[in-house]
């Protein structure tokens, strides 16, 4: 019985130790633009811009599928022009900033 127990813990121990390093090599950045706009945009989740809630519709801002945040209706025009403003201004990863229309 201890036998066991202790095979146990040792393929525990290499099942986290592999878990670990996949986590180191397989890790995927995130690009912190898209939850900053998704925290700027209203967060109705109404779909009236086309994707299937705000933070779609950030997504596809940031990667610069949509150029006009005016596509978002519930979003008042001063929530546009920050949200435009903080995306011309502030460059992603590459290092390159996006052009936006409020």
């Amino acid at each position: 019985m201890i036998t066991a127990i202790v095979m146990m813990l040792v393929l525990g121990a290499i099942l986290g130790l592999g878990l670990g390093i996949a986590d180191r090599f397989l890790a995927v950045e995130t690009d912190e633009r898209v939850e900053k706009v998704s925290s700027m945009l209203p967060n109705y989740n109404c779909g009236g811009c086309g994707y299937a809630g705000c933070s779609g519709l950030a997504e596809a801002l940031v990667n610069g599928e949509v150029t006009v945040v005016g596509t978002c209706k519930p979003c008042k025009a001063d929530q546009k022009a920050a949200i435009a403003e903080y995306l011309n201004t502030t460059p992603g990863p590459d290092g390159k900033c996006l052009k936006v229309k409020a």
